[in-house]
């Protein structure tokens, strides 16, 4: 059977089982290309395939993700009788270390937004104002950026300070209380725009929705105005995303500090990130210094017969 029609056969069943396709649908369809969107499954050979998840570069973290699409579609297909085995490697390489995402400190934090006001121009689609309160909403929100992007005025509950987070990575609505400080910045910048009851939260000089190449462009370009930077890798910048885990860092170390119980609170971090288990919010307890000099400190005030 052609594999192109397969693979689309495969992303429709599983999109009926509310699947989005996302990376893996990706993967599929860049192998597609790749082996030659005419021929049959059955004439894929083990070697075309060990291509593909090769590349051009060093073994990646992207090889164990496209080799799991392969697995998994392989699996189905050969479940209807579309094709007899498996054509994917015995041997898989070590998976490479997890990418340690940037913590920002509050100062960071505040450096990022003054520049903003340096690296927007007058002429820019991107309005220093706008570039500022959505990070701000990215960190004191822990939202992902296109969840940002995607608000609409009608998402933003102002009397019950609520955010309504709608077509999320996991096809759920969910909503995400906002503290006073954040809803301060939320309604001054909300007084910017047209009053009107439709329409995006965030809009363009032209009233559209953000591009979000655009907003990534002048985050990057405020960390570098900011003097922001890794100071471990010369290939990575610290990114938008990073906000998200900041969040949830700098609310892990806000608990130790209080002395609350932490493992009893983190099945509410993981409803409030939008995790579809607590599994998920794993990911993103980073173990930064103050993290760790807190957890220290509640060890030894139980090993020493205090209450933790």
């Amino acid at each position: 059977m052609n594999l192109q029609q397969l693979i689309q056969q495969y992303l429709s069943w599983r999109e009926t089982l509310g699947w989005r396709p996302l990376t893996s649908g990706g993967h599929l369809g860049t192998f597609s290309r790749f082996i030659g969107e005419d021929i049959d499954i059955a004439d894929v050979r083990p070697e075309q395939v060990a291509a593909f998840l090769k590349g051009t570069g060093p073994v990646t973290r992207s090889w164990h993700h496209k080799y799991s699409a392969l697995r998994v579609f392989y699996r189905w297909a050969i479940d209807r009788g579309c094709v007899d085995q498996l054509p994917l490697p015995d041997v898989i390489p070590r998976r490479p270390p997890a990418f340690i995402p940037y913590i920002y400190s509050r100062d960071e934090l505040r450096r990022i937004l003054q520049a903003f006001d340096d690296v927007c121009p007058s002429g820019s689609r991107l309005e220093p104002t706008t570039a500022r309160t959505i990070v701000l909403t990215l960190y004191g929100a822990g939202l992902r950026r296109q969840e940002a992007i995607n608000l609409d005025r009608a998402d933003v509950n102002w009397n019950d300070s609520l955010l309504t987070i709608r077509d999320t990575k996991f096809l759920k609505t969910r909503l995400v209380p906002f503290g006073s400080h954040l809803g301060q910045a939320l309604t001054a910048y909300s007084r910017t725009r047209l009053q009107t009851a439709e329409g995006p939260f965030f809009t363009s000089r032209t009233g559209g929705r953000i591009a979000p190449h655009n907003l990534q462009r002048y985050f990057r370009l405020a960390c570098a105005r900011a003097n922001v930077h890794r100071i471990d890798s010369s290939r990575f910048h610290p990114r938008l995303h990073d906000l998200r885990h900041t969040f949830a860092v700098h609310r892990l170390t806000s608990w130790y500090e209080q002395g609350a119980d932490v493992q009893q609170l983190l099945p509410h971090l993981s409803t409030y990130l939008g995790h579809v288990c607590i599994q998920g919010t794993q990911t993103y307890l980073t173990m930064t210094p103050a993290l760790l000099h807190e957890a220290c400190q509640l060890f030894e005030k139980y090993a020493e017969g205090g209450t933790p």
